[in-house]
């Protein structure tokens, strides 16, 4: 029997039941759910209250839409009365489908946050702890611009006279702060407020504490941390990147008492500080905890000047802890040094847990990536991070001890100083990122392709920590621009990323210069006389570009028009400087990085170097940026801009045929990376695309059939071979297990992507230290091809967001079967296609969701058939 129709799903600005907003016009989303062929939404009703008795009473007293005759269920944009300041909003959805049926959602809720400084209290100020504590305790370390101190800790006790009907703490600071309430978390989100330029905004984050607090005395502490504020941020030698070793803290608790009346508590000098048990803490260099100290020595906080930045909601996932890993082997390579391998490269830290330990014992937790041949861990790659974790016992009983201000890449921990012989309980690995929702999986009949799209899946994790960084465990972890537009697609496969990527648009736009140049990391990090390297980081061709490619794929996959309105002066101005500084439409001036097709073989890591792979690189991206600019002007009626984005395009595109294409179809740059470009970026005649592709293919095959691209060609290698007609010579690439290689280093243990083809090999061992991370994702990319075209799950260029989609796989040489699903806002799709290698019969099944409809391409036949909802088999031929 078919699943019922159904509503579920529902989504505020891509959030859950998200506390404390600033948008004032969200956006809300949900899906209709039945197995039923052809089951489809036809219209819908939305009703908002603000408490749910109204809601369930029918009483919308904030919006009632009506029936609306429409089978819209993404981006409807709240248009009921003005939001206000701490406003909660209950709602739900009626869904009518096709037959005239209806069903009604469960309710969900969002809250609004403080949207004007006039909503802090006037006592509201920010607070700092007195430096006497420092002075105070003899173990405590100021903070030097080499040396991480001592975090403090602020409490404040209160009385509370009536039973509670509501509290919310609301919280924001320079630094990263962790709450208590009475001895109890307040939240399981990590590093709060996460990382923005916070010379631009910084996060002010809700949180209900209805359950921890209670009539009579109550208790409200904060410890805060460095992290990105006042810690180390990427390879530079000092801290403070943001202009102060000082952490801030300011917060305010608003109780509404169950009988009437609201009670606030704010920070202001009435609060105390001290030290407490954490010596010192640092995302790269670790952290030292006493646990026989205990905060002593209160005095009164100090108030200290507001940011000039303005406070806003964070708009994406929390970073929190969505698994643990326990070890599965631990050696012990010398007396009393324990290496424990948790079987996964991964990002986060590990929990301690100590039976009896006498008072004092000090236990030293280091992290690795890999090991020596020795059996040692292998440290040499993390530069000058320690990736050290120390902990003093207390003693007396049993003990748990976890970080709170730092985390680590690694595979591998090393315990010393444990009192006898550590079981697997000892330590386990709890892996944190930003919690972005799952949405994808693939596994196909090849072992290790199932392992390399799963290494992409775990850099993936390891990477998406409130920006999408380059690598969790060296000296930089910063938010590369190229990295994650060479990605996205592939991430957008494997988890929605909607909301992160929301976020982080937002620090690129803050990151961009008044000329219009878009950065090559985000957020852009302060310079000064401190920080030397960091101001040409700027305008690199396939890294500054993603202030384009990020809005455009996000509409694509998420149907997503207002990430384009709201950076549609950004990315106009960048299109603006590209034509001034280059006015022969060759982007060959001003470029003040050009990294080229990082990491490519051979490979040319000089930033500032030009060449002609470089020019023609940064010619193309400018080219493929206009065209995306016509696209997107056309998806909001900006018909002016699209004429002339589109006539832009077509004077790059001419000026690159002149100056890279010959008349054969061959490139005056011979590299995988140039017929790549301009194949993917229609820059090639149609004429000479079957020659261009076939100049392509012998350059593989002159390489004994492997790749030589570096982090901007790998994501169209696959892609582009397939739809050129060679989809066998993608799926040589694809099973290629000699270097270099995707399967080179899964067959040498590999449980993430590489940064590099060559960061290990049977020959030279590992590469030269400097650069060299085993957490990487932008090799990975050609997950998007595993979805798009191996499983056949692909967007409809004419259709953004998934309602119509296409279903198209592309079976290839070495592949039996193959099976993927993507939960999209609509709901999830299922692709599943199996070959007899002896009959050479080819079945495959299908899940179209409700109200979506799929152009089906079923290998062998013509023309391609449109489907409604509904599951269907396939079998070609047909009879057999």
């Amino acid at each position: 029997m078919p699943t019922p129709f159904a509503v579920s799903h529902l989504r505020c600005e891509y959030l859950e039941n998200p506390l404390g907003i600033d948008e004032l016009r969200p956006r809300l989303c949900w899906r209709v759910g039945s197995d039923r062929q052809g089951a489809r939404q036809t219209a819908f009703r939305i009703q908002i209250s603000t408490t749910l008795e109204k809601l369930a009473a029918g009483d919308a007293n904030l919006l009632d839409t009506g029936r609306v005759e429409s089978d819209r269920t993404t981006h409807v944009e709240y248009s009921g009365r003005p939001l206000a300041s701490r406003m909660t909003c209950h709602w739900r959805v009626e869904s009518w489908d096709e037959t005239g049926a209806s069903a009604i959602s469960a309710p969900a809720f969002w809250t609004m946050g403080l949207l004007s400084p006039t909503d802090w209290h006037a006592s509201a100020r920010w607070i700092a702890a007195d430096p006497e504590i420092i002075r105070r305790d003899p173990d405590a370390r100021a903070p030097t611009l080499t040396q991480p101190g001592t975090p403090a800790v602020f409490r404040r006790e209160f009385d509370i006279p009536a039973p509670i009907r509501r509290a919310t703490l609301y919280a924001t600071a320079r630094g990263l702060f962790e709450f208590t309430a009475n001895r109890r978390p307040v939240t399981a989100d990590l590093f709060a407020p996460e990382w923005t330029d916070y010379d631009k905004r910084i996060h002010c984050r809700a949180y209900d504490v209805t359950a921890l607090l209670a009539q009579g005395r109550n208790t409200l502490e904060a410890t805060l941390g460095d992290g990105w504020w006042s810690g180390y941020v990427g390879w530079q030698e000092t801290r403070a990147r943001y202009g102060s070793l000082e952490n801030s803290l300011l917060a305010q608790l608003e109780i509404e008492l169950a009988g009437g009346g609201t009670l606030t508590f704010a920070t202001n000098r009435g609060w105390l500080c001290a030290t407490g048990p954490i010596i010192e803490s640092d995302f790269m260099m670790g952290e030292i905890c006493d646990a026989r100290r205990e905060p002593r020595h209160w005095l009164p906080a100090r108030e200290v000047p507001p940011p000039a930045a303005r406070l806003v909601a964070q708009r994406s996932e929390p970073v929190r802890c969505t698994e643990e890993l326990a070890p599965v082997s631990i050696n012990e390579i010398t007396p009393g040094v324990f290496i424990f391998d948790f079987g996964q490269n991964l990002t986060g830290r590990v929990r301690l847990r100590l039976d009896s330990a006498p008072a004092g014992t000090r236990l030293v937790i280091r992290h690795g990536e890999r090991l020596n041949p020795d059996g040692t861990l292998y440290t040499e790659n993390l530069r000058r991070v320690k990736a050290t974790d120390t902990y003093i016992a207390r003693g007396g009983g049993d003990e748990t001890y976890e970080p709170r201000f730092t985390f680590h890449g690694f595979q591998y921990a090393e315990l010393t100083g444990f009192p006898g012989t550590p079981a697997p309980a000892t330590l386990t690995a709890r892996v944190i990122h930003s919690a972005t929702p799952p949405a994808g999986r693939f596994e196909c009949s090849h072992p290790g392709v199932n392992r390399l799209w799963l290494n992409a899946l775990w850099s993936q994790r390891g990477n998406f920590l409130t920006v999408p960084t380059d690598c969790p465990q060296r000296d930089e972890r910063l938010g590369w621009m190229g990295d994650a537009q060479v990605f996205i697609r592939t991430a957008s496969c494997n988890m929605n990323v909607a909301a992160f990527f929301t976020k982080w648009m937002t620090d690129v736009e803050d990151s961009q210069t008044p000329d219009g140049i878009f950065p090559d990391i985000a957020p852009r990090l302060r310079e000064g006389e401190n920080f030397t390297g960091l101001d040409d980081l700027l305008g690199g061709a396939g890294w500054a570009d993603a202030g384009i490619i990020i809005p455009w794929t996000i509409w694509r996959v998420y149907g997503d028009t207002r990430i384009i309105e709201k950076h549609w002066r950004a990315m106009t101005a960048w299109l603006d400087y590209l034509e001034r500084a280059n006015p022969g439409h060759l982007r060959t001036r001003d470029l003040r990085n050009n990294y080229g097709d990082w990491l490519c073989i051979p490979t040319d890591t000089r930033f500032r170097a030009h060449s002609p792979m470089k020019n023609l690189l940064a010619t193309a991206y400018w080219a493929d940026d206009a065209a995306k600019m016509a696209a997107m002007s056309r998806a909001l009626g900006r018909a002016a801009d699209a004429q002339r984005f589109t006539a832009m395009f077509a004077r790059v595109r001419d000026a690159f045929r002149r100056e890279f294409i010959r008349s054969d179809g061959s490139m005056t740059v011979e590299t995988q990376t140039a017929y790549l470009l301009a194949l993917a970026f229609d820059l090639m005649p149609e004429n000479l695309r079957a020659a261009a592709a076939a100049h392509l293919v012998e350059n593989i095959r002159a390489l004994g059939w492997h790749l030589s691209t570096g982090f901007i060609g790998i994501s169209h290698l696959n892609p582009v071979l397939t739809e050129t007609g060679h989809n066998d010579i993608a799926h040589r690439l694809l099973l290629q297990e000699t270097y270099p290689s995707w399967l080179y280093p899964v067959l040498h243990g590999a449980t993430t992507i590489w940064e590099r083809w060559n960061g290990w090999t049977e020959k030279d061992g590992f590469f030269e230290p400097s650069m060299n991370s085993f957490n990487h994702y932008s090799l990975g990319s050609v997950g998007e091809w595993l979805f798009r075209h191996v499983a056949g799950i692909e967007a409809d260029p004419a259709h953004p967001g998934f309602q119509h989609f296409i279903l198209r796989p592309h079976p290839g040489p070495g592949l039996t079967h193959a099976c993927a699903s993507l939960e999209t806002l609509h709901g999830k799709i299922e692709s599943a296609w199996k070959t007899a290698p002896s009959t050479g019969v080819f079945k495959w099944s299908v899940r179209i969701p409700a109200n979506t409809t799929a152009l089906v391409h079923v290998p062998g036949e013509t023309p391609p058939r449109t489907l409604p909802s509904g599951r269907y088999t396939f079998q070609t031929p047909p009879d057999a």
